[in-house]
């Protein structure tokens, strides 16, 4: 059964090391570069600092403290921090995009990550309807949590305030097949929720998942994510994603909806393969997902399909600390 499972995931392509899915055919959804510094007294007056040259170096003398090393010899991200002569001045990190930077809320030190948006962005729009009330307080969200919105009108940009969760989704394998399967399901049932409330995300991929390592995951990056009118039967050309299913391969016309329920599918395969469970039961949950879409359900119906393979498992093969491949 485990060469079985092999040849499953044979012919999965390799995850892009980069992601193209903003759609930036209008000047209000492509991405931005604000000059943070002119920005640092607004954040202050809404109780969050940006990251400086002095956390930058505290951070890495921390880190390298506790694994007993010298971070003045071995750390090239640290010597490259001390070239600046001031602990004051700001400093981005250097391996993310122009448009986030990291901080920190200023009452209890919680990390953040700041996201800069145009304010008539498609990006705004999502998130500020999934993040204001009722729609934030709905157990079926699992968007970043999100600690404030910052409006400059004056420059049409807008501050998405987020808690900092962690990008490594599968950096550790869950302690029990259980707690692997709850985590899909919140995968899943985000997707529900949006598309409930006719909003597809367009982006599904690994790297648009996050978590708190407290068994809680999340959905970020809304870049390409679109609302519909409720009743409607919305089509999109011309797709750009992490995932793209053969509708879009082809330069067809596609439905959203089924674009994410495609890419779901993909991120839960992978999720597999990185964590190396194999489950025959979710393998018939994902294998209609990868139809062609006149023939893909419903994030709906996979919803209430993966409830129904739940319940086929037994109660101890949940709590295995391991998934063997005859499972």
């Amino acid at each position: 059964m485990h060469s079985a499972w092999v040849s499953d995931f044979e012919h999965l392509p390799e995850s892009p090391s980069s992601s193209d899915s903003s759609f930036d055919e209008d000047e209000v959804n492509r991405r931005i570069t604000p000059h943070w510094p002119s920005y640092r007294n607004v954040f202050k007056l809404r109780g969050f600092r940006l990251e400086t040259v002095r956390d930058v170096k505290e951070f890495y003398k921390h880190c390298m403290q506790d694994d007993g090393t010298d971070p003045t010899i071995s750390n090239s991200g640290y010597l490259r921090v001390c070239e600046s002569q001031d602990d004051d001045a700001l400093c981005p990190d250097a391996g993310m995009p122009d448009n986030l930077f990291r901080g920190f809320r200023i009452c209890d030190g919680t990390k953040v990550m700041v996201k800069a948006v145009h304010l008539r962005s498609r990006e705004y729009e999502v998130i500020r309807l999934l993040s204001t009330p009722p729609l934030r307080d709905d157990p079926m969200n699992h968007t970043i949590p999100v600690l404030d919105l910052i409006e400059v009108r004056d420059d049409d940009i807008g501050f998405i305030v987020m808690e900092e969760w962690s990008p490594q989704l599968i950096a550790d394998r869950p302690c029990c097949l259980g707690l692997f399967l709850a985590a899909l399901r919140q995968c899943i049932e985000h997707v529900v929720f949006m598309h409930r409330h006719h909003i597809a995300h367009l982006d599904i991929s690994l790297r648009n998942l996050v978590t708190d390592y407290k068994h809680h995951y999340a959905y970020i990056d809304f870049e390409g994510s679109r609302m519909y009118a409720g009743g409607s039967s919305p089509v999109i050309c011309g797709y750009r994603g992490t995932e793209v299913p053969p509708e879009c391969e082809r330069g067809e016309p596609a439905d959203p909806y089924k674009i994410d329920v495609w890419a779901l599918a993909v991120v839960i395969l992978r999720a597999c393969k990185l964590t190396g469970y194999y489950i025959p039961e979710l393998m018939q949950v994902i294998k209609p997902m990868l139809h062609d879409a006149p023939y893909r359900p419903s994030i709906f119906c996979v919803l209430q399909a993966f409830d129904a393979m739940i319940s086929t498992i037994r109660g101890d093969h949940l709590l295995r600390p391991t998934c063997p491949s005859s499972h």
